[in-house]
C-alpha cells in the first residue's frame, strides 16, 4: 500500500510546491523539468538507442512546453509510459531502488494532470 501512497504524494507535494513559483517562471520551470526527465534513463536504461531517441522526443516537447502547458502533461504522459516500459524489463530509473519506475509511473500522472487543469482552466475574465 505504501508504495503506492508515497509517489502519489510526491506528485502532489510538487504541484503544492510549484503552485507558490508565479508565472511565467512556473511554466519555464515545469518545461525543464519535463525535458530533463526525458534523460534520466539514458545511462543504462535498457533499451539502447531507444533511450536516445525517446529523450529526443522529450526535448523537443519540452521545447513546445516553453509556450503551453498541455505539452508539459503531455510530456509527463509519455515518461508515465516510459517508465512502465523500463519497470517491465527491469531496468528501473534507481537501480538500487527495483519498484522505482513503478513509483515514477504514479507519481508522473499526478504532475501531468495539474499541468492539463492549468493548461484548460477557464481564464479569470470567464469566471
Amino acid at each position: 500500500m505504501l508504495g503506492y501512497v508515497v509517489p502519489v504524494a510526491i506528485g502532489a507535494l510538487y504541484v503544492a510546491l510549484n503552485s507558490f513559483v508565479p508565472e511565467p517562471h512556473r511554466r519555464r520551470f515545469n518545461a525543464v523539468m519535463v525535458g530533463g526527465a526525458g534523460g534520466v534513463y539514458i545511462s543504462g536504461g535498457g533499451f539502447g538507442l531507444w533511450e536516445l531517441a525517446f529523450a529526443a522526443v522529450m526535448a523537443a516537447v519540452a521545447f513546445a512546453g516553453l509556450r503551453s502547458y498541455a505539452f508539459i502533461g503531455l510530456g509527463w504522459l509519455l515518461h508515465t509510459a516510459w517508465d512502465v516500459a523500463h519497470h517491465h524489463r527491469g531496468a528501473p530509473i534507481i537501480p538500487s531502488l527495483h519498484d522505482s519506475s513503478f513509483g515514477c509511473a504514479l507519481c508522473d500522472p499526478v504532475i501531468a494532470v495539474w499541468c492539463f487543469w492549468l493548461a484548460f482552466r477557464p481564464s479569470a475574465a470567464d469566471r
